[in-house]
């Protein structure tokens, strides 16, 4: 598939989204960089969500729990070029029912080349890069020019 540019904007939509083990983790990561947050436009899964907005002071934007589909919201929304970072943290040493959820969430972030982060140490490095408070031309899948090679094949 072909890719084209697409910038992503100084002011990002940020997605913030923890295993059960990692919430009160990521709250208290959310905590220590309030004020960088806060430049940008939130949104987190169920409880994770509630914690980060009462963590802030901030409004963030709620999805449904991760297991009950919040995942999948956040991946449709990074498809819709409507999410600019995911930041992840996941727990690696519980398994989960909604593992496969989890792994299409990271998918999806890969194919539409988003920045993720995993940990506190990554998210940093998103957090304090000298891109996070500036566009970023970023290449993603050419899906137009994808479809009408497709439908060409049908003529």
């Amino acid at each position: 598939m072909n890719h084209k540019p697409q910038p992503l904007p100084a002011n990002k939509k940020i997605a913030l989204v923890a295993h059960d083990n990692k919430k009160d983790e990521l709250a208290l990561w959310a905590k220590k960089h309030a004020e960088e947050l806060k430049q940008h436009e939130l949104f987190a899964t169920g409880t994770t969500g509630y914690k980060i907005e009462h963590a802030l002071k901030h409004p963030v934007t709620k999805f449904i729990s991760g297991p009950m589909g919040g995942d999948q919201q956040i991946g449709a929304k990074i498809s819709e070029g409507l999410i600019d970072i995911l930041i992840f943290f996941w727990d690696p040493f519980e398994p989960l029912p909604h593992d496969p959820d989890v792994k299409a969430l990271l998918r999806i972030a890969a194919v539409w080349n988003i920045p993720v982060a995993c940990n506190p140490a990554s998210a940093d490095f998103i957090l304090n890069s000298s891109f996070i408070n500036r566009a970023y031309d970023r290449e993603v899948p050419d899906y137009e020019a994808y479809i009408a090679s497709r439908i060409s094949t049908f003529n």
